[in-house]
């Protein structure tokens, strides 16, 4: 018997966003209802799709003869329209959150696209009709219904309606909480128990990329946009935000003058907290081939860098177990894992307390660390566009006696192609 350290899934058309189910699916016997992956379509028309794809079935973990099954199934899916430019399982905490619209047995999924919408995902199907190998799962057993789609006016002039929306980030403390980013410079926040917005700020000079809320907090959050900024925001006090950080001016900047006049700047694509040490953070520029970490303790300027990609970056995400791993891919084929622990100061100061200051992390002499070696490279075929970790994910033992011992798994997407890799 081998364990097996890669699953694959072949989806009918581009995948562009993706997500892994952050908790098995509520009442489900069966362990692998903990192989789960929302992923979305991007075709330049109306007919979008999203699906949530899970194991054919777990024995494909430990057997080498199921060779001739595929590792996944499509269990449902449903029409979009516009692609989704970000989709998320609800955080872990929701299932025990105290939602006043939601049956206890299903599961949220969010997407956004020309507007936020709310799906809600029910998996009834009797464990035991779904237990034979090369059994299509019935699509009674698995629904994917929309609940909400939420799309507010704009704060911004000559916008009448919203605009379309960049990215989203989930609040895990209060999973009623949803961030969003539009390229009509705002964010807007939302709670998705009542389909309301709670509020709507314009974030930054131009388009916002991406927003993420600070690990264990429902008022503060960070954004990153076109302008080549990254900000933060507490919803205590609105009237401010706090610059983190902001990309150089470009070298040698175009000799015609930009019609709004404004100094070129290098657009921040993503933003991502490190889960195990809430003062890091991920970014990285549009066509940038490296990776900049920040601290909230100090900021201005990274505090590390990771150079190894030779083409520009198209993903990066913390590990939500492992102490601050990081992967990154990018459009060389390769998938990067990164470990700045060894880089790293302890977290001793919560971001949240700005009066307990403490001695700059950043090294003596004031340069940042530049990192070359990741602990692990994974070459493909294909340009590697999105990438979404599991969570750790318990041992399972089949009814054969086999048994696979608790990981994590982090699924990369390749055109239509999605990979399941065993960390």
């Amino acid at each position: 018997m081998t364990q097996t350290t890669l699953l694959q899934y072949e989806a009918p058309w581009p995948v562009h966003a993706i997500d892994w189910c952050k908790t098995p699916a509520p009442g489900q016997q069966r362990p692998r209802s903990a192989f789960r992956l929302g992923i979305a379509s991007f075709t330049e028309d109306y007919r979008n799709r999203i699906a949530v794809v899970g194991l054919q079935d777990e024995r494909v973990l430990v057997e080498d003869d199921y060779g001739d099954y595929p590792d996944f199934v499509t269990l449902c899916e449903a029409n979009h329209g516009y692609p989704a430019t970000c989709l998320q399982w609800q955080p872990s905490s929701a299932t025990t959150y105290g939602w006043s619209q939601k049956s206890p047995s299903t599961e949220l999924l969010a997407t956004t696209g020309d507007a936020l919408r709310v799906w809600e995902y029910s998996s009834d199907a009797s464990p035991a009709a779904s237990s034979f190998v090369g059994r299509q799962p019935s699509a009674g057993g698995h629904r994917l219904n929309l609940k909400a789609a939420l799309s507010g006016q704009s704060k911004v002039q000559n916008q009448s309606g919203g605009a379309p929306l960049t990215s989203f980030s989930w609040n895990e403390k209060a999973p009623s909480l949803v961030v969003t980013s539009s390229i009509d410079t705002t964010c807007t926040v939302w709670n998705i128990d009542t389909s309301t917005a709670i509020t709507q700020l314009i974030a930054h000079d131009r388009e916002v990329y991406d927003v993420a809320w600070l690990p264990g907090s429902t008022d503060i959050f960070v954004s990153v946009g076109a302008d080549g900024s990254l900000r933060a925001f507490d919803l205590r006090s609105l009237e401010h935000s706090t610059i983190l950080y902001e990309t150089p001016a470009p070298k040698h900047p175009p000799s015609t003058p930009a019609a709004t006049n404004r100094p070129p700047t290098s657009p921040l694509l993503r933003i991502a907290f490190n889960p195990s040490d809430a003062n890091y953070m991920s970014t990285f520029h549009m066509d940038g081939s490296d990776v900049q970490i920040l601290d909230m303790r100090s900021p201005g300027a990274p505090v590390m860098e990771l150079r190894a990609h030779r083409a520009p970056i198209n993903a990066a995400g913390w590990s939500s177990t492992e102490g601050s791993l990081l992967a990154t891919a990018a459009d060389d084929s390769q998938l990067l894992l990164w470990d700045i622990s060894p880089h790293s100061q302890p977290p001793t100061a919560s971001p949240r307390n700005a009066s307990s200051r403490l001695s700059s992390p950043r090294p003596t002499d004031g340069k940042k660390r530049v990192l070359t070696d990741p602990i692990m490279a994974y070459s493909t075929q294909a340009e590697i566009t999105n990438l979404a970790w599991s969570p750790q994910i318990a041992p399972m033992t089949m009814n054969s006696g086999h048994s696979t011992p608790a990981g994590e798994w982090l699924a990369i997407v390749m055109g239509k192609s999605i990979k399941a890799l065993k960390v």
